[in-house]
């Protein structure tokens, strides 16, 4: 599969002077690419605050470097701006990254994680979505660099910028085609669901067949259902008989 990767003007903003004309040219976009890093944690319950928001169009990419400039009040107005759309994925934990930077009212942000079940994708993962809209992949070999550093190398530069560009290419992909309606999402979601069960019992069989011993006959979904119904039956019957037994005592 062919590597896609953001090709247009990336601008790194690490100076306070550079905050006004970046912000002007986001205030022409009628819809943005937005994703955020942050220092990776190998340790558990140790989280860093975010120290890079990306924010792509199709032609130029602003790498706003908050561990040097802050978050900047003119940037934060961006994210509370009704006319402009921003759009990202998982876009809730990038929002209250931002906003533990500088406090906002967060207006028209587009997570793409809530609309893929409805155009038939049900992987949530940047990579995979991508792959699925456009038939490319994304490199995500600088997502565990560490984004504090004094200097962004071109990799992380251009890995940044691609996932911001990704997200908005996603996005406005999806939107030219005819979203599924609600009883098609959930056919679709528990073919999904039988699909990863049968691969589980798969598994389990070729296991089972290493050991010397022939699986068991499988059941169809509908036998399962009535399997299933049938044990919450004898499950109810014998809490009833425990406490008539515990009544009688």
């Amino acid at each position: 599969m062919p590597v896609a990767a953001f090709e247009g003007e990336v601008i790194v903003v690490d100076r306070e002077e550079q905050v006004a004309d970046a912000v002007a040219y986001l205030k022409q976009q009628r819809t943005i690419g937005v994703d955020t890093e942050a220092r990776p944690s190998f340790q558990r319950g140790t989280h860093y605050p975010t120290a890079l928001v990306q924010i792509a169009t199709h032609e130029r990419c602003y790498l706003f470097r908050l561990t040097h400039i802050g978050m900047p009040t003119a940037l934060a107005e961006v994210f509370a701006d009704p006319d402009i759309c921003k759009v990202g994925l998982a876009f809730r934990d990038d929002i209250n990254g931002l906003r533990r930077r500088r406090n906002f009212t967060p207006a028209n942000c587009v997570d793409v994680q809530s609309m893929v079940a409805r155009y038939g994708i049900l992987d949530l993962g940047l990579q995979k979505i991508f792959a699925i809209c456009f038939g490319r992949k994304i490199s995500k070999t600088q997502q565990l660099t560490n984004w504090e550093n004094s200097h962004l190398t071109p990799e992380q530069a251009r890995y940044a910028s691609t996932d911001a560009w990704a997200t908005l290419l996603i996005y406005e992909d999806l939107l030219q085609h005819t979203p599924l309606t609600n009883e098609d999402v959930a056919a679709l979601v528990r073919e999904e669901k039988e699909r990863m069960i049968a691969h589980q019992q798969e598994i389990q069989d070729q296991r089972l067949r290493e050991q010397g011993i022939e699986p068991p006959p499988h059941m169809t979904p509908e036998e399962r259902a009535a399997h299933q119904a049938e044990r919450r039956r004898e499950a109810r019957k014998r809490k009833r008989q425990r406490k008539k037994v515990k009544g009688e005592k």
